[in-house]
């Protein structure tokens, strides 16, 4: 219709080439991706003071309008006076190791890189039908109506291959955002602004409300408030100490 409004950033789409981008997927038995190294978030939930800034830069990197939420930043609180308390909890995408959305996508639209484990989404094969965000026990996976399809958190892959954070991190002004190698995170080896030296007890790999992390392994680590925390995350045997170095975004 003449006066229908025109959508905000349209993705281009070539029904031919998505017709053939589902006959493939069809034909193809998912192998899961083994990253040569696999990048993640630490955040820490004490010292966050729930600005979000972290959101609002994603949103401006990412164009979106107001509803869909690649990042979130989640206030907790609790207790009884005098013994009260209050938390955040800061998440987008986890950039699982066994991502729930990929083999869920009818147009192999949703795929892993080997080289540093990010789980992205192909827009141009994106027909909108929502599995992933069904089957993300995280809500990571965000419909935009206006465009027809599912976006998320890509880790700022462009920033990342050009050897920087994502705007998230390097929004965050208490410095309690980063993203590392997952293994050296979880073993509190990766040098981090994220975290102080002596926090390295206080690594979790879950805090409360959070989906069971055995159910796709999600890159994320938290440093977590006493009453938040679930379960303490094994230490790695000296991370990738015998391996060789990884390649890292430049440090802020």
């Amino acid at each position: 219709m003449a006066n229908e409004p025109s959508p905000k950033n349209p993705v281009l789409q070539d029904k031919a080439t998505i017709k053939e981008a589902i006959k493939r997927h069809k034909k193809e038995v998912y192998t899961p991706v083994v990253p040569e190294q696999q990048f993640g978030f630490i955040h820490h939930n004490v010292d966050c003071i729930g600005c979000r800034a972290c959101e609002i830069a994603c949103k401006d990197k990412n164009g979106l309008a107001p509803g869909p939420r690649f990042r979130r930043v989640m206030y907790v609180e609790g207790g009884t006076y005098p013994a009260v308390y209050a938390y955040k909890v800061n998440m987008s995408c986890n950039h699982c190791a066994e991502p729930a959305c990929l083999p869920t996508c009818p147009t192999g639209a949703i795929f892993k890189r080997k080289q540093d484990g990010i789980v992205d989404i192909d827009s141009t094969l994106c027909i909108g039908c929502r599995r992933c965000e069904a089957a993300c026990p995280y809500g990571a996976p965000q419909f935009i109506p206006e465009q027809n399809i599912v976006s998320k958190c890509n880790m700022c892959v462009d920033e990342i291959d050009a050897g920087r954070k994502p705007y998230c991190v390097m929004a965050c002004m208490m410095r309690v955002l980063d993203i590392g190698p997952i293994d050296q995170l979880r073993a509190g080896a990766y040098q981090t602004k994220a975290m102080a030296p002596t926090e390295k007890d206080k690594l979790v790999g879950q805090v409360k409300g959070m989906a069971d992390p055995a159910l796709t392994n999600p890159s994320i680590v938290f440093i977590a408030h006493s009453q938040g925390k679930v379960e303490p995350v094994a230490a790695t045997p000296a991370a990738s100490a015998a391996q060789p170095a990884p390649v890292t975004p430049e440090k802020k």
